[in-house]
């Protein structure tokens, strides 16, 4: 594909680590194409950091939250203004609005993202366990009314130690080790905007990732990361906030066939394709078995760690909703050379380097 000139890319959700680390990607890691894409963002939340960060975005613009009346009035308006070529929607929020309504665009542009069916039963935690049940790559589990259970039952079903998350959200949200019944009933009155859990065996090993990039039912390209310490880690009592501070990149095949093998069950059982960005969450068993815990539909927050460790997905993407000729090449697995860690911070450049020359 010939080099892209000054194509106009609206961002939404532009106050979040995600949607600023997508454009980071291409425009520190993107080559001879850093310089193709005019990035607009928009976020619903008029204090968001990235309205104001004038080095990723040339315009920004508040908007309705997604669902609201006026969303789609306001977005085709700033779509329109700007003659936008493409969107890419990274809230999981406004992901399924736009795979929902993405009609309601009044300018024809180019979109990547998931089929709505399939997105629904891959955000709700429990819908994706009970698509997969039954596979050794799936965890024992168990839905959790948090107004109407018995702690014995899950106890019984899951061991005397067992790990408790919302059903739906990001960030750990409503996620803690459960080590007694005190335990789990305080948490339950610490989150009440939570209204469904899910229970799972808990899982002492490594917190790993894989990234699978779909074009029209076609795998583009894959990548494996561990992720090992979060940003602000301190204030969440599972030491989990969503946003990893401390990575590694991995040469994982076996995460990459499992991730398929999972997307390709609940794209059947659907009754859908797959197109979009997939980032499918692990954590290892007690003997080193990788058991899938959530299946993202979006990028996540350290892709543009990976960009730097030459898996640039977001510079991939823009590529690919700009080949005309729609041909999509031999899937690219990415493997990395050397022993990288990446190290991140709010709002700051990724540094990766050997892990041989990580201080001690």
């Amino acid at each position: 594909m010939d080099k892209l000139f000054q194509k106009r890319i609206l961002i939404t959700g532009v106050g979040g680590p995600t949607p600023r680390a997508f454009v980071r990607a291409v425009k520190y890691f993107g080559g001879e194409y850093k310089d193709s894409f005019e990035f607009i963002g928009v976020d619903s939340n008029p204090l968001a950091y990235g309205l104001y960060d004038k080095s990723l975005f040339c315009q920004t613009f508040v908007v309705p939250k997604a669902g609201d009346s006026r969303y789609w009035e306001v977005i085709n308006g700033v779509i329109e203004k700007f003659a936008i070529d493409a969107a890419i929607i990274l809230p999981e929020a406004e992901v399924l609005e736009w795979s929902k309504n993405h009609k309601r665009i009044t300018r024809d542009i180019k979109l990547h993202l998931p089929d709505y069916r399939l997105a629904t039963e891959l955000v709700n935690k429990y819908k994706l366990h009970d698509q997969l049940a039954g596979k050794e790559y799936i965890p024992s589990y168990m839905r959790l009314d948090p107004v109407n259970y018995v702690y014995e039952n899950v106890v019984k079903k899951l061991g005397h130690v067992f790990w408790v998350r919302g059903t739906e959200g990001s960030s750990g949200l409503g996620a803690l080790k459960i080590e007694n019944k005190q335990i789990l009933t305080q948490w339950i009155a610490m989150n009440p905007e939570v209204t469904e859990f899910i229970a799972t065996e808990y899982l002492p090993g490594r917190n790993l990732a894989c990234k699978l990039l779909y074009f029209n039912g076609k795998l583009l390209a894959t990548a494996s990361a561990e992720r090992i310490k979060y940003i602000m880690a301190k204030i969440a009592p599972s030491g989990i906030t969503g946003n990893t501070s401390f990575g590694r990149l991995l040469n994982e095949p076996r995460l990459v066939d499992i991730s398929v093998d999972a997307l390709n069950n609940v794209s059947r059982k659907t009754n859908t394709g797959l197109n979009g960005i997939f980032t499918v969450d692990f954590k290892e068993d007690q003997n080193g078995a990788p058991k899938i815990t959530e299946i993202n539909i979006r990028h996540v927050a350290f892709t543009s760690s990976f960009a730097a460790g030459g898996a640039n997905f977001p510079l991939l993407t823009l590529r690919q909703l700009f080949d005309e000729t729609g041909c999509v090449g031999e899937t690219v697995h990415f493997a990395f050379k050397e022993q990288y860690i990446f190290l991140r911070d709010v709002d700051a450049y990724p540094i990766l380097i050997n892990e041989s020359d990580l201080l001690m």
